[in-house]
């Protein structure tokens, strides 16, 4: 074979070496230009894409990218999806958010505001507006007799906060005390409470104001007979390793929406219909509240817990105060800088 047209090979292998490298990555620019959003499902998945589609449709057309919906039967898939990479952005609860930054590669980077202006929402005790229930201590007194909805083991305000407030201190176990126990999301509880297919539910304060848009014949039946503490607002979540353009193109959308520009009014209608008011930037740092929820409710759990020995209840007590000491360091340290600014 002579050289030039051993020359001519090589310099038409080149070039299709090099159209196929530029359609690879091509192709892989596409790929990243996809962004799959997770939703935990306070309510049916139904209601939620209604009340999301104009702020997603809005959120791909200020960033550039594709943005696709997910939605899965319970907190735990939300996660999930997050720690497989089926989802790189979501918006969860403080304890879902939790297991995402903890096991599934997340970083909390925003929080929700409120439209009435406070820094988070409550979780409620319910029951029909017709029931002897009162308070909780009503509850706790005839809990033999009673069904109990509770929420989604992954929810902070269906779960964990009244599962620390209620239960965890006053060193009981719903599944022992009650006459039946079910877990469902915040709407089915309130509806369930409202149709006296239980006695007693759990739900947020989002939750109940929806339904007073909604539904607002069941919201007339229901009675809350406890309320929590503040809840920290709900955080949003990307995964750790999301491309730092994408990043910067949804912060900025976040930041922004609602805020000003021509579309600012219809924003924050938009908002209006998820009950909020906008984003503010946010850390890993406000989980603190309820990892110290999760750890005092653990420590509960071990020192009531009669199937251990008393050395095992030290080595498990002597972990968690460990842990325990760390966070709250950390909370001293957020505490005292705010307090300088």
């Amino acid at each position: 074979m002579s050289k030039a047209r051993c020359f001519t090979c090589l310099r038409s292998f080149l070039a299709a070496l090099c159209f196929l490298s530029v359609l690879f990555i091509g192709s892989a620019c596409a790929a990243q230009q996809e962004i799959n959003f997770g939703f935990i499902n306070t309510e049916s998945s139904q209601n939620l894409r209604h009340i999301w589609e104009p702020f997603l449709a809005d959120m791909e057309k200020a960033t550039g990218l594709k943005v696709k919906a997910f939605f899965a039967s319970d907190y735990a898939g939300v996660v999930t999806a997050m720690q497989y990479n089926k989802i790189q952005l979501a918006w969860y609860g403080n304890k879902s958010a939790m297991e995402a930054v903890d096991r599934a590669e997340g970083e909390v980077f925003m929080q929700v505001m409120n439209m009435d202006g406070s820094g988070g929402y409550y979780s409620h005790l319910v029951t029909h507006k017709d029931s002897p229930l009162n308070n909780e201590k009503d509850m706790l007194a005839r809990a033999k007799e009673l069904n109990f909805g509770n929420g989604d083991p992954n929810s902070t305000s269906g779960f964990l906060v009244p599962g620390y407030y209620v239960f965890a201190l006053n060193k009981v176990e719903p599944k022992a005390i009650f006459k039946r126990t079910l877990n469902s999301n915040h709407e089915t509880n309130a509806i369930s409470a409202a149709n006296k297919q239980v006695d007693v539910a759990t739900c947020s304060s989002e939750v109940l104001l929806r339904l007073e848009k909604t539904q607002p014949e069941k919201r007339k039946l229901l009675k809350v007979i406890w309320t929590s503490p503040l809840i920290p607002a709900d955080p949003l979540v990307w995964r750790k390793d999301l491309s730092a353009e994408n990043k910067e193109k949804i912060r900025n959308f976040l930041a922004n929406y609602g805020q000003s520009g021509p579309d600012a009014a219809r924003e924050r209608e938009v908002l209006k219909s998820l009950q909020w008011a906008g984003f503010r930037p946010s850390s890993n740092d406000q989980l603190l509240p309820i990892r110290q929820l999760e750890l005092f409710k653990a420590k509960n759990a071990v020192q009531n817990n009669p199937n251990m020995t008393d050395e095992d209840k030290a080595a498990k007590i002597k972990d968690i105060d460990a842990k325990l000491t760390l966070v709250n360091a950390r909370a001293a340290e957020i505490e005292s800088g705010a307090k300088k600014q």
